[in-house]
């Protein structure tokens, strides 16, 4: 089954100019009274979460495992006139892509990502990602509420139709199936009208090992995090709680280093 990270084109038939506002807001309050002048997003993609800061003045860095997103992330970049440092690589191996003692004031994963992985490989993850934060920096990461998705076991995620530039509207429902080892195949179904006739169909699916917000604390602790605050995505939404949210961030701030 084909993967819709190999199709930057689909990816990014959701975003629009409300969504990159939407985005902007979200840092705005994630990194109020913070001084991040500098970050890196360790899964880039084609950039939606991660451009509208250079907006507030952040220097941008990405890196990713799928070339296409890099590619599209970089013509994205290029149209708005901001600059940005792309390198292929895996998450897995921050090590090899950053070396020479490179750091950043924040370092982060966005767009669900992390869940990619097993929980397993969770902790090396965040060891790679911790050794690029500056000592009193911050570590961001952000993703689906898992927990929430376990309890409820909802099965149907429908989206809004989205009315495309070209007269069709496309339609996008995701199937959940649950497998027995505990991870989850997320069907992605986009089905494209024209005069109220199907005229297009495409069928995704990406595994996932779902992450309990427990084991992300504990190893942020672990790894001598403190002031870990928990917050919707949008981080602006008033009068949802973090853990009733559908998606929900994370941000953690690194000990400043000890004399």
């Amino acid at each position: 089954m084909a993967k819709l990270y190999d199709r930057a084109d689909l990816y990014d038939l959701l975003e629009n100019e409300q969504r990159y506002q939407i985005a902007k807001r979200h840092w705005e309050r994630v990194l109020r009274g913070r001084r991040v002048q500098t970050l890196l997003d360790v899964s880039v993609g084609s950039g939606n979460l991660t451009l509208p800061l250079a907006e507030l003045g952040v220097e941008l860095h990405g890196s990713d495992l799928s070339e296409a997103m890099l590619e599209r992330c970089r013509e994205k970049a290029g149209k708005r006139e901001i600059p940005i440092d792309l390198r292929l690589s895996d998450f897995r191996r921050l090590d090899e892509a950053f070396d020479g003692g490179a750091v950043f004031d924040c370092v982060a994963s966005t767009g669900n990502s992390l869940p990619y992985v097993t929980n397993a490989e969770v902790p090396d993850v965040l060891a790679q990602m911790d050794r690029l934060v500056r000592p009193g920096g911050y570590l961001y990461l952000d993703l689906r509420n898992w927990d929430r998705i376990l309890e409820t076991k909802q099965r149907f995620y429908l989206y809004n139709p989205t009315f495309l530039d070209n007269g069709m509207r496309m339609n996008l429902v995701q199937v959940w199936d649950r497998h027995g080892d505990g991870s989850m195949t997320f069907n992605l179904l986009y089905t494209f009208e024209r005069e109220n006739r199907i005229v297009q169909k495409e069928i995704f699916e990406e595994h996932y090992f779902p992450i309990k917000k427990q084991l992300l604390l504990e190893e942020l602790e672990r790894l001598d995090y403190e002031e870990i605050e928990l917050m919707c995505l949008p981080a602006f939404l008033d009068g949802v709680k973090p853990e009733n949210a559908e998606w929900y961030c994370m941000l953690a701030h690194k000990q400043e280093a000890r004399t």
